[in-house]
């Protein structure tokens, strides 16, 4: 039997992706798919406290296996800023330019310029919680 899991996000993009990804081996569903048409609110103050607060609302309403992510761009040099906090850095209406910006202007001057993106996936499984991460490392230029 294929196993079944809704994919916790509203970006139709990264769900045609991971679908591919997967393939035939999961039926995965989207939030339209559910008929859940929130956005769950990320308010935890880590990534996988974000990643594990999207997972638990889809598990806890609906009774269905899950996973959720959140991605934070990790600043060596800023004390890992915007981390987070990197959708909202430069404020509540996820400017991606806007975060840019206030990253490069933060970095003015400074020699370290070491960042690294890590994503904090949250697996609900038959109630069970799982915690997988990612880490690219690289440098911003």
């Amino acid at each position: 039997m294929i196993q079944q899991f809704v994919f916790v996000t509203n970006n139709s993009h990264k769900l045609e992706e991971v679908s591919c990804i997967l393939g035939d081996k999961i039926t995965l569903l989207s939030l339209n798919d559910i008929n859940c048409h929130i956005d769950i609110p990320e308010t935890a103050g880590t990534i996988e406290g974000n990643a594990l607060l999207k997972a638990r609302y889809i598990h806890e309403n609906y009774q269905l296996n899950c996973f959720a992510d959140d991605t934070g761009l990790e600043v060596e040099a800023l004390n890992n800023e915007p981390g987070v906090h990197s959708a909202r850095y430069a404020g509540e209406d996820k400017n991606a330019q806007a975060n840019v910006l206030k990253v490069l202007q933060k970095l003015e001057g400074m020699e370290n310029r070491k960042a690294q993106f890590r994503t904090v996936i949250a697996l609900l499984l038959n109630g069970e919680e799982y915690l997988f991460e990612g880490i690219v490392c690289g440098e911003i230029i």
